[in-house]
């Protein structure tokens, strides 16, 4: 049981991004822009494949040089020619790579490749399966030999220097003295080309801290970025207001240098450039998958305005001030002025990265979000076939439940997505102390409400809330924010904004709160057992991302805390199958949602939001952690529950995204069919001139840095 999740089915559905009529809408100077972002979003979302595993960027070259030489059918055919059955063709991988027209044509290449490759990709060695530092799983944000210890010292350095994590990786080696010696490597398209006046220069050099000797150095996925930046400098050419074209200017400026603090001043005009046609944002953004929770994972998205929902959108935006006092805590709680974010739903024509999220809110940056404002967006084409559901494939429900969940989850789902980036991340205060002593609460008149006391704690100056919350951070803030939609979508005027009244607003109430009930149980799939700990992603495959287990574990945590909530408010009840199989099945008493479920969620984000406010890391991590405890205690049995999750799991959909090309000064918007050789063809077209060049790229990377994590040092024969 304990590898099912772990091995995926032949037959895994597979979804098209349908963007045509907001593409067709476009004028020809937008249409340009976009096309720029997302080559840049492209190229840039390759670096993922050098932030996740060893193989990653190996396995990429393999198929980009297997698919180049013939298509998924051209392909087949050949394989069957061979005497390979349809079985075999799904089944048999080493054959049919090592029979096919790229094996022919370069033997050494693509068995080289193979070689590195083969066997990591279908390791089920506990170590190789999931995320995490030294024994505990694997990550090319750290060399192999990085522990936890190691995390938290390079932090403290980082932080002595006021350096971001955001886009940097840590190399462990031993110097001659004996001591550890740590490289922070900078991602940028410059290494160790002095630059004049550049603020990043006078951090490229030695440090001695705590004992270790630290060197800073740059030049991450040089040849990645520097496509990045080409295409950046090209659609700032079809920038629609001065707000892009600076924004643009201070990535380049970003990614060329290594500057964190660039990429925080374009983003100050990211926030400023409200309402845009074509939105798009770029970077090292989120920390979900750093074992310790302070590195971004390159993203781009270039997308879309969708008028209907966005429509929707404002008008919450703007309601926004009266709901955030109906929230669980006190006024200096609370940001000392809203700021009014840029609130939209979007199509998306572009996102780059490791998978595609449902809504976003961003920049991630606590010091702008605090002061400058953040935009909210949904992505409106990726709820339609991300979270589309058929009957017969319903786990855990009640057959009564079904019809109604299967109604209303996508409307239910846009109200909980809207309430949770707007009012849930946009929500609440960190009180801080800067650098000059002065703090942004009065010491004097602010009482914890938890403890009716004056404030005891709070964040020094260069402390944010990732750094100092590390490795629950994301999770603890997911589950705030789900909170916090789950309270306020039982507020009948957010009900009236997305459209919804009488008997059909308390079906959408009851199914958001069925469905968070249901997603707790699905999150056990998450939940490794060996190692006592959720994974940072399901699969760490670097084709396709599950969903952040930030999210996964936030909705156990919101589980555990409505079934101690108790008076049949919620139960979850092992059963058997027609199958003859471990079943479950998870009830929710519709009509206990307002008197025993609200109190109970009231208190609970009341509390994650006081640590939060405090920075008290110790309360934080002892009420989160509590409740993220998986036993196999009664009546639940999660431990028991989880292999019945593995069981019953359904395999989530592959997601084909369209391509942009220029034909003379027209773009055009290439789509693809919803199969797996559509998603194949995407790949392949992605980068029509230049695929043989990133292959070389990537792979000369990865053998680069291969020693770190005791891979082939040796470049596989005729790859170079």
């Amino acid at each position: 049981m304990a590898d099912t999740q772990y091995i995926l089915p032949n037959d895994i559905g597979v979804s098209s991004l349908d963007c045509r009529e907001a593409f067709r809408l476009l004028l020809p100077t937008e249409r340009l822009y976009a096309h720029h972002l997302s080559r840049a979003a492209w190229y840039g979302g390759l670096a993922v494949l050098l932030q996740t595993s060893p193989e990653a960027p190996y396995i990429y070259a393999l198929l980009s040089r297997l698919f180049r030489a013939q298509d998924p059918d051209q392909l087949r055919q050949h394989a069957l020619a061979e005497g390979l059955t349809e079985e075999e063709y799904q089944e048999k991988l080493e054959r049919v790579i090592l029979g096919s027209k790229a094996a022919e044509q370069h033997p050494e290449e693509v068995r080289g490749l193979w070689q590195t490759c083969g066997e990591l990709m279908f390791s089920l060695e506990s170590r190789l399966r999931h995320l995490g530092l030294g024994k505990e799983g694997i990550t090319t944000y750290f060399s192999g030999n990085c522990t936890m210890e190691d995390a938290k010292l390079a932090q403290d350095f980082l932080d002595s220097q006021n350096l971001s994590a955001y886009n940097t990786r840590l190399f462990k080696e031993v110097g001659q003295d004996g001591k550890p010696c740590y490289e922070v490597r900078l991602a940028s398209v410059l290494s160790t080309e002095p630059i004049l006046d550049s603020e990043m220069n006078s951090k490229l050099k030695s440090y001695e801290f705590q004992g270790s000797n630290f060197r800073v150095t740059r030049g991450d996925y040089a040849p990645i970025l520097q496509k990045v930046v080409e295409h950046l400098e090209k659609a700032k050419a079809y920038a629609a207001t001065s707000h892009q074209e600076q924004m643009l200017a201070q990535y380049i400026e970003s990614f060329t240098h290594g500057s964190v603090e660039a990429h925080k001043k374009g983003s100050r005009f990211w926030i400023q450039d409200k309402g845009p046609i074509v939105e798009s944002y770029i970077g090292f953004i989120e920390s979900y998958r750093d074992p310790f929770g302070s590195r971004g994972e390159f993203e781009g998205f270039v997308a879309m305005v969708n008028k209907a929902m966005s429509a929707k959108f404002e008008w919450l935006v703007a309601s926004a001030e009266q709901l955030l006092k109906e929230l669980p805590w006190p006024p200096a709680f609370e940001k000392d002025k809203f700021l009014t974010p840029d609130f939209t739903s979007l199509d998306v024509l572009t996102f780059a990265g490791s998978g595609i999220p449902a809504g976003i809110n961003i920049p991630n940056y606590d010091d702008l979000r605090q002061t400058e404002g953040f935009k909210n967006v949904s992505l409106g084409n990726v709820l339609a076939v991300a979270y589309a559901t058929q009957r017969e494939k319903l786990t855990f429900l009640e057959e009564e439940d079904k019809d109604l969940y299967i109604r209303w989850k996508g409307p239910s789902f846009d109200v909980q997505v809207g309430l949770h980036e707007l009012l849930g991340h946009g929500s609440g205060k960190l009180f801080v102390q800067d650098e000059k002593g002065a703090f942004n609460f009065d010491q004097e008149t602010v009482i914890n409400p938890e403890t009716g006391e004056q404030i005891q704690s709070w964040y020094r100056s260069g402390e944010t809330w990732d750094s100092k919350f590390s490795t629950i951070a994301s999770s603890y803030e997911e589950c705030r924010a789900e909170s916090v939609g789950l309270y306020l979508c039982l507020n009948p005027q957010v009900l009236e904004i997305f459209g919804f009244e009488g008997a059909d607003a308390e079906d959408v109430v009851y199914v958001n709160w069925l469905n968070m009930v249901r997603a707790g149980l699905l999150a056990l799939e998450f939940y490794t057992p060996e190692a006592s700990s959720w994974r940072q992603v399901g699969a760490r495959g670097p084709l396709r991302r599950e969903e952040p287990e930030a999210h996964m574990q936030a909705r156990f945590v919101i589980l555990r805390v409505l079934l101690e909530a108790g008076e049949g408010l919620v139960t979850v009840t092992p059963t058997t199958g027609s199958d003859g199989r471990p079943d479950a099945q998870v009830h929710l008493d519709r009509n206990k949602i307002r008197t025993v479920g609200k109190p109970a969620l009231e208190r609970f984000l009341r509390r994650l939001q006081v640590l939060k406010s405090t920075g008290d890391v110790a309360g934080g991590r002892a009420l989160y952690e509590g409740y993220a405890a998986v036993t196999d205690a009664p009546p639940e049995c999660f431990l028991s529950l989880r292999d019945t999750v593995l069981l019953r799991k359904e395999a989530r959909k592959l997601i084909v995204q369209p391509n942009t090309r220029l034909k003379g000064s027209e773009v055009q918007l290439l789509e693809y069919e919803a199969s797996a050789a559509g998603l194949i063809r995407s790949f392949s077209e992605r980068f029509p001139e230049d695929g043989p060049e990133l292959e070389e790229i990537l792979t000369q990377l990865a053998t680069a840095d291969a020693r770190f994590w005791k891979c082939p040092s040796e470049t596989p024969s005729g790859q170079a």
